[in-house]
Parts: structure tokens; sequence; C-alpha cells
């Protein structure tokens, strides 16, 4: 985003006008992305925000500070002579897994703390917005470049955030026998599933990675030459529906459909359905936050591990795409979906097809894995310090998911973008989108 600010101009009263709109867009996006967080907190309750209630769930609480945090040590610290901390214990306690940014507090003890307060970390917040306001409005600083680069990675980053408070929370709501509700909508069950179609697409060397000015994570670059085979994209998400074909098939009693550590996991932990699903009187539930309800056969199916969507890829003789083949495939498909702004906060029903050739439901609803491992690319190199850490340091042990959900804002996904996680991963919106070979 540096480019923006250096663009060639013919006169530095030319430049000077550029470089203020430039920061006053920025600092617009940046108020607007902040209370967007908060708006996400509407509708919880004191109680919500303290509660912690596995190690990869943290409490709402924290992302708040933590997203405060971030702007407080990467921008304020360095761009603000003499700059004030707002407490000094905060850098300890909000940090996550900056190891070259000082020292941190336990992650799976991040719900036993109940100082400092809700209330007390929103006027951390609030100082913090104050700072970065003035910052930004007024930036009398010579790198604006490096200003504007990192202010850039630090609302991407409150965006991740933003996500994984609703995914958050809804683990937290699950483990609760009343079950509440974060907001209510009105839901029609259907079981009119779309007839799944195959989209072709020929191999040869393409070009991956991001390809424009705007803003990209260092793990999306550099765009580079990967040679793809021809092969088939199904055109829309697997369903509740055909997830249930595969359960009723004995999909978790088939050794020979699942890798071996997916399998060891079944038997370990008695996976016998998608998480968030349980059986009542016969009949499938899933936990929603909405509450719970009757499984509706024609939403995407979610809340699905790598190893479950792979099983289930090689039952259907089909497989998942690539990360390359997802990129390329979506490549004119514009990015619309049912993404967070549509406050449904869970998969919706395909509500048009389309032609058999049309691509469908390729952002939002779930994040769609693929059979990719989380690799840099060729000529990758990091950021330089603590933010060299935020990406390349997970290179191992993970695998690539594309598309977004229903938790992810528009404008924070791109074809570009990589989100990972390990292959046992199931409490985010992850589901499954087939590929087969031509």
């Amino acid at each position: 985003m540096g480019s923006i600010i250096q663009k060639q101009v013919s006169n530095n009263s030319a430049y000077e006008d550029l470089r203020e709109a430039s920061f006053q867009n920025l600092r617009g996006r940046y108020m607007e992305v902040r209370k967007q967080t908060e708006y996400l907190c509407e509708p919880l309750e004191i109680e919500d925000y303290l509660i912690q209630t596995m190690a990869n769930v943290s409490p709402t609480k924290w992302h708040l500070a933590h997203t405060s945090w971030f702007f407080e040590t990467f921008i304020l610290s360095n761009f603000i002579k003499d700059y004030k901390s707002y407490h000094p214990k905060f850098a300890y306690l909000f940090n996550s897994y900056y190891v070259q940014a000082g020292e941190r507090h336990c992650r799976p003890k991040r719900g036993l703390i109940s100082r400092p307060t809700v209330r007390e970390v929103y006027e951390y917040r609030h100082y913090i917005d104050e700072q970065m306001s003035t910052l930004l409005e007024y930036p009398r600083i010579n790198d604006l470049t490096r200003l504007y680069e990192v202010t850039e990675i630090g609302l991407n980053h409150e965006q991740q955030h933003q996500e994984l408070m609703i995914t958050d929370i809804k683990h937290v709501f699950s483990m609760n026998p009343m079950y509440p509700a974060y907001r209510q909508r009105e839901v029609k069950l259907s079981s009119d599933i779309p007839v799944l179609h195959w989209v072709d697409f020929d191999g040869g060397l393409m070009k991956t990675g991001h390809d424009s000015d705007g803003f990209c994570f260092d793990n999306e670059l550099p765009r580079h030459n990967t040679y793809i085979h021809s092969f088939q994209l199904a055109n829309r998400l697997i369903t509740n529906a055909e997830y249930l074909e595969f359960m009723k098939d004995g999909g978790y009693e088939r050794p020979e459909i699942w890798l071996s550590d997916g399998w060891n996991i079944v038997e370990s932990q008695n996976w016998n359905s998608p998480y968030y699903w349980e059986k009542r009187d016969d009949e499938w539930w899933m936990i929603t936050l909405q509450g719970p309800r009757k499984i509706n056969p024609a939403e995407p199916v979610c809340h699905i591990s790598h190893y479950e969507a792979d099983a289930f890829a090689r039952w259907s003789n089909a497989r998942l795409a690539t990360e390359a083949e997802w990129e390329i495939a979506s490549q004119y498909v514009p990015i619309e979906g049912n993404l967070v702004e549509s406050e449904n906060y869970h998969p919706v029903p395909l509500a048009d097809q389309g032609d058999s050739k049309t691509l469908c439901q390729m952002h939002g609803d779930v994040w769609e894995w693929t059979q990719s491992a989380y690799l840099p690319y060729p000529g990758y190199h990091p950021l330089p310090g603590a933010l060299g850490e935020y990406n390349g340091k997970f290179m191992a042990n993970q695998i690539v998911l594309k598309g977004g959900s229903c938790a992810t804002p528009k404008s924070h996904i791109r074809k570009s973008y990589r989100n990972f996680f390990h292959p046992d991963t199931r409490w985010q919106f992850t589901g499954i989108r087939l590929a087969r070979d031509i």
C-alpha cells in the first residue's frame, strides 16, 4: 500500500495533497474496522466476555485488548516519540505469540484473568483509538510508507480477530446447557438440494499468488508460476444432506477412506458426525449462534476437519482441490456471498445456482479445505522483525483453506488469501468442495 503515497506527482503541493488524502482514507477505515469489532460485541453480556472453553478459544475481552495491543506495540510505540503506554502490564497479558515483542501470558490460561475488567479494556481501546486517530490525521514522520503499511496489517489483523470472536463465542455458548443465542435470525428449512455439476478447467503454466497493488499478507507473495493439470471443480459446496448420506453409509466406520492420522482421531475421540451436531430422538440437531435447531438438509455442511473433508471426498470418488486449482478457478468469480455483513453467522442454502458452469458459494458460508500443505511460495521472505512471526513460523503441519466464511468480513477476503489450520480443526466454519482429475 505504500505505493499509494509514493506515486510520482508534478509538484510538492500535489504530493502533500495526495499524502493527506491517503491518510484521511486510512484513518476513516481504521475507525470503521474498530467500530465493527465493538458492534460484534453488542449482543454479549459482561459474563460472556470472560470465558475460555479450550486452548484454541480466547475470551472476547482478550480479543478486544490484543487487537489494541497490536497498534500500541507496532505503531504507537515506534512512531510517537516518548509514547506513554496505557498500562505496563498489558504488553505481557495481551501479546499472543510474538516472541520478539516480549514475554507473554500462557495462552490456555487467558480465561483465568478477571482483571483488567471489561470496562477497563474498552477504556484501553478508546485510548489507543485517540492516539491512532491523531497520528493518522497529522502524520509528521519520515517513514510514511512504513506507517501506512503497518496500519494496514493491523486493520487486517483486527478483522481476523473479528472472525475469531464469532467462532470463539459460538464455542463458549455451545458449552452452556441453556444454549444461549448470539443473534436471532429467521431460518427457513429447505430440502431442495441443487444438482451438483462439474466445471472443467484447462491445465498449464499459471500465475498464482497476490496480483494487485492492494493489501496482502506476506504469505501471499511472491506471485509465481505454478503448473496445473486439467481438473474439474464442483460448482457448489457439499450440503448437510449429502454428508448425512456419507454418515449413513458408514463413513465414520470405514478406515479405508481415511488418512491414517484422521482414523486415529476418529477412534480416539469417537467422532461420528460434524462438530456441533448431536442426536435427539433419532434426529440430528446442530448448535448454531441462533441456538440449537434441526439440521437443514440444504445448508452447506460445516465444522468439518480436513480429515473428514478428505474422507468424504474419497467416499465420493473425488478429491479436494489444491490451493492453486481453487485460486485459478476463482479468478473470474466476484467476491460476493454469505459473509459476515449478511449477519447470518451460519452457512445458508444456495439460492440461485445459475447455469451448470457457474461456480457458486466460492466466497463466504464456509472456509474450503484444500489438499495443499501450508508452505512458503518460491522466493518467500517474511517481514522483518516481530511482524515476520505473523505467518511464516506456522508453515508446518497445517493445511490451506480458501474462500472465507459466514464470519469473514467482505473487505478482508481475497482470492489469494491463505487461511491455515491444523487438519483436525473443527471449531471454525469449515466445509467441503470437491475436485476431480480430468
